[in-house]
């Protein structure tokens, strides 16, 4: 990643193929990610699995929405409609909703999460 701007905004850079990858715990045992940019309550980066461990019960802290890049997902949310979402779709869920996401793998996605 590339942090540039260091008396004025901030500006931040990086590529899908990046090999700068940490675990992501909210994903499983295989989940891995790659933040882009965390500042405040605003925060942008990639998820990768490459491996499904099952489904993954995931509650955003802040609206977040995404692009899957690779594989797809089908999102059961408590209260509404389910989605599915494949490779060129994007979707957006808000703060606080209950979601299970099934996940076919290999799977990449941007996401971006920020105070509604």
């Amino acid at each position: 990643m590339t942090t540039t701007g260091t008396n004025g905004p901030r500006v931040f850079a990086s590529h899908t193929s990046t090999d700068q990858w940490e675990p992501d715990v909210d994903v499983g045992d295989n989940g891995l990610m790659h933040v882009l940019c965390l500042e405040g309550r605003h925060e942008a980066g990639l998820t990768r699995l490459d491996e499904a461990d099952g489904s993954i019960v995931w509650i955003p802290p802040e609206r977040e929405s995404f692009l899957v890049l690779e594989g797809s997902v089908h999102i059961e949310i408590e209260g509404a409609p389910s989605i599915d979402v494949a490779t060129g779709g994007f979707a957006s869920l808000p703060k606080g909703a209950v979601t299970t996401w099934h996940i076919t793998t290999p799977f990449r996605e941007f996401w971006v999460m920020g105070a509604e």
